[in-house]
């Protein structure tokens, strides 16, 4: 039985719509395969609309290792994840939202969001990162929101670990354990509005006298919580909170010295020197003098 191409089902089709036709059966295989690996959803966890993808409290060690290709809000969080393979977000370039939260992440692997030229808004916070590195978050260049809050752990920012986040809104580091935070971290986060910093274990020695002078300039038009950030170091600040520092408080890292300053030391210096080689020099003449005197009493007892 000929089949007409140009008549078919009432409609008018081209002639080269026959091979087509022809390949009909592999054509809607392939087309099935797709369909399911777009719409198919990881074992134990809820899909809606094919673009939300939730796998939270599952209990999980490992990440799903299949997704919906059109994922645009993944959620992972209050799970046991200790480790993400590396191009694992690859596949997944409408991806949103990724929520990370309450694992044992202590790293993420370098190029993880690559293809995530779209990513908004992620949380890793409750995890156990002990620095973040430079580039960590390189090409996810439309990132709003990064929440790395109560990392216990953390002890060291890279300066370059948010460059290029010119879109950056919503910056949270609180509750780890930051003693310092470089200022160059932070000047290239041109749209930053919220950050959150207390709660953290801050040195406010003179190393960190450009950060708070950069806080105080922002403080109007950067919404912080520098209210309940608070110095647990040096002594003479200890409980202090940071906004309360002024300039008079790192006056002593500013001490330069005078022509006169350096001309006192020099002459103390140099009379230092004289005292201490006419001390040496009575101690010589004393130290023979009672020598040749224990001597001297020798002879006569003989």
């Amino acid at each position: 039985m000929s089949v007409d191409c140009t008549q078919l089902g009432g409609e008018q089709f081209a002639p080269h719509c026959c091979p087509a036709m022809i390949l009909n059966p592999l054509f809607v295989a392939v087309v099935v395969v797709f369909a399911s690996a777009v719409t198919s959803c990881p074992v134990l966890c809820t899909c809606r609309n094919n673009q939300v993808v939730d796998c939270s409290g599952l209990r999980l060690f490992s990440v799903p290792p299949d997704l919906p290709l059109d994922t645009r809000n993944l959620s992972l969080a209050h799970n046991r994840i200790t480790a993400i393979p590396p191009g694992y977000l690859t596949c997944y370039s409408e991806l949103r939202v990724l929520d990370l939260r309450n694992n044992s992440l202590f790293e993420l692997p370098i190029g993880l969001f690559w293809t995530s030229k779209h990513l908004s808004h992620l949380d890793l916070s409750y995890n156990n990162f002990s620095h973040v590195v430079a580039d960590m978050f390189k090409e996810a260049h439309r990132l709003v929101h990064i929440d790395l809050s109560h990392n216990p752990w953390l002890r060291k920012v890279h300066p370059q670990a948010f460059r290029g986040l010119v879109q950056l809104q919503n910056l949270d580091l609180s509750y780890g354990g930051l003693s310092f935070l470089s200022l160059e971290a932070l000047e290239g986060l041109t749209g930053l509005v919220t950050l959150q910093i207390g709660g953290n274990p801050w040195v406010c020695s003179c190393t960190m006298e450009p950060l708070l002078k950069w806080l105080r300039n922002r403080i109007q038009r950067c919404m912080s919580d520098t209210q309940l950030a608070e110095c647990r170091a040096p002594p003479e600040v200890e409980g202090a909170p940071l906004v309360s520092l002024t300039e008079e408080s790192f006056k002593a890292c500013h001490l330069t010295l005078t022509l006169d300053d350096y001309l006192f030391i020099a002459f103390v210096g140099f009379v230092v020197s004289i005292a201490s080689v006419a001390t040496n020099f009575l101690l010589g003449i004393t130290a023979n003098c009672c020598h040749r005197w224990s001597k001297a009493s020798e002879d006569e007892e003989i």
